[in-house]
């Protein structure tokens, strides 16, 4: 496929997503009907639509209107190109410009859904302005380095072996950043063999700030594909470490990738007895990781995030039990909306007062990686 014709996909595909369908659903769609696209031509269409997403309303004020085209356009303008080269109507070319795709002013936009700008500003601070630019970049692709099966240098040699480039973060001995050809990871020795998983650096600063002690039993309530119990699995030796998930099917993988690593973890349907550390992940607005999900933070609505946080209650409450006397409860989110974060640890140690916390941490991206909260309540 041509540049021109990947953005005519493109628009094809970013209509189909304003009308209200995923990101992802419809770039699946597209693929499947559009046999004649390589590999190369269906990343180049992702990307294309995921950088327009992620500057939704700058660029449709840059390319005159919310449409499809007028995300390309505006897309096209904020690179500094000019997108009657583009736009020609030749061949498999979006068709000619039209004289109301006329370039607006984007200066004042921050591509944040208008709702959530005052929850922003107020969980953020001084950092608002400069965060919600970040969140305008792609994130980079991080890797954890599995202690069991090797170091860093060990992973950044094996992945070489398979032209993928990587470098070492000096706050964390396993983190890897990705830095070309991160889309070979998935076939890479490095990966089959549970040398490195990927990870975003901000989780693994979280799980690595867990405390662990050899033969600890450790609960994962909130597991899903499991990257925070693996995370932690290498901390200490003998630890029990145990999965659970309000959904059994999200764990399918899980087994599978701890085998993988070298470590075992039991899955749950009902936890049972109590546990040295609990760990809740629990579902949020991923607002931390709108880079990564773009889509998403358009389609949060007001009653949804209302919905979430009652949900993350509920889940506080089931999981406090869990934890035995002198263990540990680590809250965690992909936000940095304060309603799910600190509002929701404040309520939650009101509520019990056998708890306090220990430490909280919140990274973003003007300090870490993805945004990411972590809260580690003791119990007395």
């Amino acid at each position: 496929m041509t540049p021109a014709a990947r953005i005519s996909a493109a628009i094809e595909v970013l209509d189909q997503v304003l009308a209200g369908q995923p990101a992802e659903q419809a770039l699946l769609r597209w693929s499947r009907s559009s046999r004649f696209a390589g590999s190369g031509d269906r990343a180049a269409v992702r990307d294309l639509v995921f950088e327009a997403l992620r500057c939704r309303d700058s660029h449709a004020a840059l390319g005159g209107g919310l449409t499809g085209r007028g995300l390309m356009i505006g897309g096209l303008r904020a690179a500094g190109q000019d997108p009657s080269q583009v736009f020609t109507g030749e061949g498999h070319a979006p068709a000619a410009l039209r004289p109301e795709e006329q370039p607006g002013s984007a200066d004042d936009i921050l591509d944040i859904p208008g709702w959530i700008r005052p929850l922003w500003d107020a969980s953020l601070g001084p950092a608002a302005e400069a965060l919600a630019r970040q969140m305008r970049h792609r994130a980079p692709v991080w890797l954890r380095v599995n202690p069991v099966k090797g170091d860093a240098a060990a992973a950044i040699q094996a992945l070489a072996g398979d032209g993928i480039e990587a470098e070492p973060d000096v706050r964390l001995p396993t983190a890897l950043r990705v830095t070309a050809n991160e889309r070979r990871l998935s076939q890479s020795r490095a990966y089959a063999e549970g040398l490195v998983e990927l990870q975003d650096l901000s989780p693994q600063l979280a799980c690595a700030a867990l405390p662990v002690s050899p033969g600890d039993r450790v609960l994962d309530f909130c597991a899903g594909g499991g990257g925070k119990i693996l995370a932690v699995a290498g901390r200490a030796p003998g630890l029990a470490l145990f999965a659970h998930d309000a959904d059994m099917s999200r764990m399918r993988d899980l087994p599978q990738r701890a085998q993988r690593a070298g470590a075992r973890v039991d899955l749950v349907g009902k936890p049972k007895g109590r546990f040295d550390l609990v760990i809740a992940d629990v579902p949020c607005s991923g607002s931390g990781t709108w880079r990564r999900t773009p889509d998403s933070k358009w389609r949060l609505r007001p009653e949804a995030l209302e919905d979430i946080v009652a949900l993350q209650a509920r889940i506080l409450r089931e999981v406090a039990p869990l934890v035995k006397p002198g263990g540990h409860l680590a809250y965690m989110t992909c936000s940095i909306l304060d309603p799910e974060n600190g509002g929701q640890v404040d309520r939650f140690l009101a509520e019990n007062p056998a708890f306090h916390q220990v430490s909280h941490h919140r990274w973003t991206p003007l300090d870490a990686s993805d945004g990411f909260f972590l809260s580690l309540m003791a119990r007395g």
